[in-house]
């Protein structure tokens, strides 16, 4: 098998941008409803054999319903369910006679209470599998359960690959003290009879966040973590001893994250390389990583994963994320199919999904997007080059009335480098525009792709020019980008925010005087300390769900952050409050308030576990104290974020109102 990393290289070259926009004429504004509504089609899923899709459809009224196509002629459906207080969160097939659907109860909002459910296709034999309900009283349960709902301390992992009627749940484990869970073990549960079996037999590691299986779905690897360290272990025969191949500190040490087995029982992993993480082989017999990785992508980290013939178990292909998602098959008959649908679909970034024996596929699924069209399905048969297509999951939404957006860096004031994706509107410029920095959450994550992206291209529909800076501290381009960041809050971090904006208006862009920065959690802090820090560059803020007080993070009672998380990963990430309370506070949105003049818009959950509400309460009360022009919103039955589709809406259309009257002009 070849190296992938000079084919990926050439790929990334290669990758579809967007027609430019000169001499367009303006469009006609889209709804707020067209972007922030429910999706009207979503969770497209092939049988196992491809003779089967499933997907969720919109129906009038908000409500969902899960349906059953045949590939053959999709014209054949059948209505599986309808939903109506629960929202779909996952759907997979057991089978190619039965679905396992993970439900969300919307009436109940903490995270946990979810569902899960089987059914065959045709509609018959619903059986209730996991009880989301954490209100009832909680059962001791044995390892052989017949004829119960499993309650809310188990949850869905996946499928099995066998044929059989089997799932695997985890049964999570509590340490008294955390609201999260402190570890999780594996069954498998058969969907029809409830019989539940252990996955582990004999001794196993303590306290496993995760475990890994092979091709043949068997527990191969255990994944631990406790005190800052994260330890793998690996079981070579299924009641054999577990040996440790990988002990380091999570956050100071190079990454090390199993991702698969192969057929030939080769372990792939995302490891440390040239200040990035690349994809590698691993040697389980001598414990070492492959000399040279088996996918390397220059200036982004490997963040993808592996495409696998459940047939044959042998690797098809893979999916990775650089400035935009893509798949390279290794297979080739899968890149001839990849192909042909390029070519009937020019112009999207199309990832095509097959059913599990994949070597000869009946039909595969292709969902197809840009960064102005939202993600549509489609069914494409490799036989006679039929396409069919099944819809789009927000079909109001037009190419036209969407703005082009790019990948780019700018270099910080101390010279670092910054990615940054900016979302321009669409029709042609007559000079500068009003530009919002738009901040991601995390803030240790990658906050964005080059595809649809809802919350840039509506505000890009609005006029404004939006930058989306992965700034320091970002996962995803590598490891010198990310460490820059720690303990940074409010200081270079918040640094590159307002760097962006003098790069966006160095470009000739962005309208100096009409910046304004918005964002969630910890977009939402950045907002806050962008109006403190930088009054002479944004001149509006909104933000939802944001950190006020960093010291609450690590002793709020609320909040779901671990004793662990708050004892290691966030002394090293943000910093440690008793050793410098000063250097805290005067960091602390809060601590600042009274700086704070310009106009503000602030919305939360009343539900919230991991930024509790008490964050958004204090701030309001402080800021409004000396500046009346800040708007509050409380959504009652919402979290860290919003579920409910009404609120979403309801929630935008504020934020239109807002920077229509404070920054547009």
């Amino acid at each position: 098998m070849n190296r992938l990393s000079t084919l990926l290289l050439s790929l990334l070259a290669a990758l579809p941008l967007p027609a430019a926009h000169a001499g367009v004429q303006p469009v006609e504004r889209p709804s707020v409803e067209s972007f922030f509504r429910h999706p009207d089609v979503g969770f497209v899923r092939l049988s196992p054999s491809g003779r089967y899709v499933a997907l969720l459809n919109r129906l009038d009224g908000g409500h969902q319903a899960l349906v059953v196509r045949e590939t053959a002629d999709p014209t054949k459906v059948n209505t599986v369910a309808t939903f109506e207080s629960a929202r779909l969160q996952d759907l997979e097939w057991v089978n190619d006679d039965r679905l396992t659907l993970t439900l969300k109860d919307v009436r109940i909002e903490f995270e946990g209470n979810y569902d899960q459910f089987a059914v065959d296709r045709d509609g018959t034999h619903l059986t209730h599998l996991i009880s989301g309900n954490w209100n009832h009283e909680q059962q001791t349960l044995g390892t052989l359960i017949k004829d119960r709902v499993l309650t809310a301390d188990y949850i869905f992992e996946g499928v099995t690959h066998d044929g059989s009627d089997d799932i695997v749940v985890g049964k999570l484990s509590w340490n008294n003290v955390d609201l999260q869970p402190q570890s999780v073990h594996p069954f498998r549960l058969n969907t029809r009879t409830r019989v539940l079996t252990d996955m582990v037999v004999g001794p196993q590691p303590e306290h496993v966040r995760w475990w890994l299986l092979d091709a043949s779905d068997r527990p191969r690897l255990a994944v631990t973590e406790g005190k800052g360290r994260c330890v793998v272990y690996y079981r070579a025969e299924a009641a054999g001893p577990w040996d440790e191949i990988s002990n380091r500190d999570c956050l100071e040490d190079d990454a090390f994250r199993p991702l698969m087995f192969d057929d030939r029982n080769t372990l792939y992993v995302r490891a440390g390389y040239k200040e990035r993480t690349a994809l590698f082989a691993f040697d389980l017999a001598k414990k070492t990583l492959d000399k040279q990785p088996f996918v390397d992508i220059d200036g982004f980290d490997f963040d993808g994963d592996l495409e696998r013939d459940y047939g044959s178990k042998k690797i098809l292909g893979v999916r990775f994320q650089a400035d935009a998602a893509s798949t390279v098959w290794l297979d080739p008959t899968m890149k001839a199919i990849q192909k042909k649908v390029d070519a009937l679909l020019p112009g999207t970034i199309n990832r095509v999904s097959c059913p599990r024996d994949c070597r000869n596929p009946p039909a595969v699924v292709i969902t197809a997007e840009s960064d102005r069209m939202p993600p549509a399905y489609f069914l494409y048969t490799p036989s006679d080059g039929h396409i069919v297509g099944f819809g789009s999951s927000h079909p109001d939404i037009q190419p036209k009335q969407m703005g082009k957006r790019d990948f780019f860096h700018y270099a910080a004031r101390d010279g670092l480098q910054i990615p940054i994706y900016v979302t321009t509107p669409p029709g042609k410029a007559d000079g500068p525009r009003p530009a919002i920095v738009l901040v991601h959450g995390g803030p240790y994550v990658r906050g964005g792709s080059w595809e649809w992206d809802a919350e840039a291209q509506f505000l890009a529909s609005r006029g404004y020019v939006v930058l989306q800076p992965e700034f320091r501290g970002s996962t995803g381009f590598g490891s010198k980008l990310f460490r820059a960041g720690w303990q940074q809050w409010g200081r270079t971090m918040q640094d590159d925010l307002a760097d962006a904006a003098a790069w966006a208006v160095k470009q000739g862009w962005a309208d100096p005087k009409r910046i304004g920065i918005m964002g969630a959690s910890y977009g939402g802090y950045a907002t806050l300390m962008g109006l403190v820090r930088n009054p002479d560059i944004f001149r509006a803020g909104v933000e939802w769900a944001g950190v006020t007080d960093i010291g609450l993070l690590f002793t709020a009672v609320e909040s779901d952050a671990s004793e662990d998380l708050r004892r290691y990963g966030l002394k090293t990430l943000i910093g440690d409050p008793l050793k410098d309370p000063a250097a805290f506070a005067a960091v602390s949105p809060l601590e600042q308030a009274g700086r704070i003049h310009q106009p503000l818009l602030m919305a939360h959950g009343a539900q919230d576990r991991r930024v509790p509400i008490v964050h958004a309460a204090k701030m309001h009360d402080a800021i409004q104290a000396k500046n009346a022009n800040v708007e509050y919103v409380v959504y009652p039955e919402e979290g860290h974020g919003w579920r409910h589709e009404e609120d979403s809406i309801d929630f935008w259309k504020r934020v239109e109102a807002f920077l229509d009257k404070n920054l547009a002009h």
